[in-house]
This record gives structure tokens, sequence and C-alpha cells, in this order.
């Protein structure tokens, strides 16, 4: 097996695998396989939302394939927005709009823990793996760089003092939750390789 449908057409997220992955394997986007689809994601947890995006594809392609669902969980409330992330602000999906809300939600409020999780749902011949990541962190109180995307802007990890979109790809991935769950998936692809 080398290639592996991405079911997203999150280029960012394309892009960030990629750069974990390297020549491993072949990442193909859902645009790059031709599939134009929107995957509802209707669930009340990030693992049920992957697992039903990989599903969806399995189901229409036959073809070994994987997803992902991440979710900022913020501490002061209450894991807020988690598995809405993406539509906290509503249906439009705009990220300014989801990190206005963020910290208007936030304002007044000095715990600014937070974690991102991201769940990776993988499909090889009809069976399913789930690989998690989480980076632990804190929110700022105003967005900060322009690189990344989503909450980026707002987001320091735990051992860095700049945001997620003040650093390179490279930097970001020493500390992402995607990252630490691409790893994952890696490692057991490397084992079934083996």
């Amino acid at each position: 097996m080398n290639k592996l449908i991405f079911a997203t057409n999150n280029q960012n997220k394309v892009d960030e695998i990629r750069n974990v992955i390297g020549n491993f394997f072949q990442v193909v986007s859902l645009k790059e396989a031709g599939i134009d689809i929107d995957i509802p994601e209707p669930f009340d947890t990030l693992e049920e939302n992957a697992s039903q995006k990989s599903r969806t594809i399995y189901k229409l392609t036959g073809e070994s394939c994987f997803s992902e669902d991440t979710g900022l969980e913020t501490d002061a409330l209450n894991g807020e927005p988690g598995v809405k992330s993406a539509r906290y602000a509503g249906e439009g999906k705009s990220a300014d709009d989801n990190i206005k809300k963020l910290l208007q939600a936030l304002r007044g409020i000095e715990n600014r823990k937070a974690s991102f999780r991201t769940v990776i749902s993988l499909i090889i011949e009809g069976n399913e793996q789930l690989f998690t990541g989480v980076c632990e962190g804190r929110l700022t109180y105003t967005p900060a760089g322009n690189k990344g995307f989503g909450y980026d802007s707002v987001f320091i990890p735990d051992g860095d003092t700049r945001t997620f979109a003040e650093m390179s790809l490279e930097d970001k991935n020493r500390f992402s939750h995607r990252k630490k769950a691409t790893n994952q998936l890696l490692a057991f692809l490397s084992d079934k390789k083996a």
C-alpha cells in the first residue's frame, strides 16, 4: 500500500500531514482523488466524526483511507469549542468569527489553559484504527501571526512563547497535536509493512 486517500477538503491539513509523512506513502486529497463531497460532522465526539469521514470515503472508493477531526478544548469553557471548533460561530466556518467568539467568551477570565486534540481514523481493508494526539498550551488575549489556520493565531503551545501562527510548519510540527497523531499512524503502517 503506497497510497492513502485523506478524507478532507482542507488543504492546510493536507500540507501538515504531508510534511510529517514525507515519502513514506502518498497522501491523496479528496480533490486529487476526484471526489467532490463535503462530509458532515454531526456527532458529539471527534472520534465519531473522524470515523464517519473515513467510512464514507471507504464505502465510496473501497480504497485505504484516513480522516481526522480536531478540536480546541478550553479548560475555562468546559472544553468548548471542542468538537464544534470549525463551526463555533456558525455554519460559515469562518476562522476569524470563531476566534472572535472564543476571545469574547474568555473575556475577563485569567485561566487560558487549552489543548488541541486530533483524532485520526484509518481504514485499511475495512478495518479501522484510531490514533489521538494532544498538544497542551494556552490562549492569548489577541491574535498574533499570519501563518497556519483555524485557531493557530491565539494558541501558544507549552514550551514556546509564539503562537502556532507565528511559527514555520517545521516549528509547529515540533509540538503539533496533528503530528503526534500522524506519528502513531506512521508507526502502525510501519509495523504493517514490516
